[in-house]
């Protein structure tokens, strides 16, 4: 009867490191390679997945850059957005498109809960489901998942989301490094004339 069972518990075993050998291999030899670019693009890009570039996402607009499409159409990546890709991409920065919007600063969705009537519309229109809620409850925001995207707003049929900014605060502070500026000893001694050495 053991002898059964340990027959048994061994060509499994065998089986196991078999399969799982060839599972191996296969991931291995059939790996379906990335385009490195468009992975360096889509990092840039502020993942906010709001759409405002045309696109349903930051990964669709990234394949599209790496495709040669303009790099000025994220609004909420701003200025400083289209500047890190034109160095990746070594192109000239072109200012933001104003068809798919201005540059705001970062805002989050903010719910009037006494308001809300649980319809969850906003939820469905969320990319990053950062809406908690039930039907027929009340909904909050979490202001850390927020992207500040606007895509809840249109849908609420008691208008009661409102866009806030957030006012910067040690987690979003960032240094901006001083200007370069040129020293006593970066200047070229001038030229003396008529003096003799």
């Amino acid at each position: 009867m053991w002898t059964s069972i340990l027959i048994a518990v061994a060509v499994l075993l065998a089986l196991a490191v078999i399969f799982g050998g060839l599972l191996g291999f296969a991931a291995e030899r059939f790996k379906v390679e990335g385009n490195p670019l468009i992975q360096q693009i889509d990092s840039l890009l502020p993942q906010t997945q709001c759409g405002q570039c045309g696109f349903p996402g930051c990964r669709p607009y990234a394949e599209s850059i790496a495709n040669g499409d303009a790099i000025n159409r994220c609004p909420p990546g701003g200025e400083t957005t289209i500047k890190a890709l034109a160095d990746l991409l070594d192109i000239e920065p072109l200012p933001l498109d104003a068809e798919h919007g201005v540059e705001q600063e970062k805002r989050v969705a903010v719910i009037r809960e006494d308001e809300c009537i649980g319809c969850t519309k906003c939820i469905q229109a969320c990319p990053v489901d950062a809406i908690l809620g039930a039907a027929k409850q009340m909904h909050t925001v979490i202001e850390s998942e927020c992207t500040g995207c606007d895509l809840c707003v249109d849908p609420c049929p008691v208008d009661c989301i409102d866009m806030v900014t957030l006012q910067p605060d040690i987690r979003a502070w960032t240094w901006t490094p001083p200007k370069p500026t040129i020293i006593a000893t970066d200047r070229t001694p001038p030229e003396r004339t008529g003096v003799s050495a």
